[in-house]
């Protein structure tokens, strides 16, 4: 469970400090899927940057489990997060000179895990293990970056726009490579995105405005990749 309590984050200082988290407060059950909307410059992807453990808060405390990563010196969240999390981004930040495998196995290596190629087959790259991510497609490499991430074996995986680069077709597709990982292994979503068609994906919805949470509801039935509009 991740307990989010009272966090506030600033940017800059004096007259240009711009205060981007209010005081939020919030609980994640662990296995759920949580997407969190919210217009540019309403502070979700600082608020996921936050809870993830990639930036510290100003102020408040972030406890995963009853764990307080915000009292963590560098090397202690470093390996928090080695341990604990991957991350989805849209952009893929794969590694140019090495191949689908490699780049997963990079990291798999992280967790020590030697079974990483399950997690190949499983977003349906097993035919692409030698190829370079400049001969892959958008959706392809996006999908290198889900097993990367994956191969890990996070407990929490956290994903920012993960479909914002990709085309309607892919998209789907990565959503649901993504989801049928998550029923098999059981690890919980956080994800920001603008997409509110996305939101009907989730089991809860949490929408953010000017820094604070705007909105926060249950949806009763999850829809799949292939049942929400685009």
């Amino acid at each position: 469970m991740i307990e989010v309590k009272d966090i506030t984050k600033s940017y800059g200082s004096g007259e240009s400090r711009f205060q981007v988290l209010k005081g939020i407060s919030l609980t994640i059950e662990d296995g759920e899927f949580v997407v969190i909307l919210g217009a540019s410059g309403s502070g979700k992807s600082t608020f996921l940057n936050v809870i993830s453990g990639l930036e510290r808060p100003e102020g408040g405390r972030v406890l995963y489990s009853g764990k307080d990563i915000t009292s963590l010196s560098d090397r202690e969240l470093t390996e928090f997060r080695k341990e604990n999390t991957g991350f989805i981004f849209q952009q893929y930040y794969l590694l140019q000179n090495m191949n689908v495998e490699k780049n997963v196995k990079m990291g798999a290596d992280l967790a020590g895990n030697r079974e990483y190629r399950e997690v190949i087959r499983a977003v349906g790259l097993e035919k692409k293990l030698h190829k370079y991510p400049g001969e892959l497609s958008g959706g392809e490499q996006q999908r290198v970056s889900v097993a990367r991430a994956l191969a890990k074996k996070p407990k929490y995986l956290f994903l920012d726009e993960p479909t914002g680069a990709l085309d309607e077709q892919t998209g789907r597709q990565v959503l649901d490579y993504i989801c049928r990982l998550q029923a098999e292994y059981g690890f919980t979503i956080i994800m920001v995105t603008h997409n509110l068609n996305i939101a009907e994906m989730a089991g809860t919805v949490i929408r953010m405005n000017s820094g604070k949470v705007a909105e926060t509801y249950t949806n009763q039935v999850q829809k799949t990749a292939y049942e929400i509009g685009w």
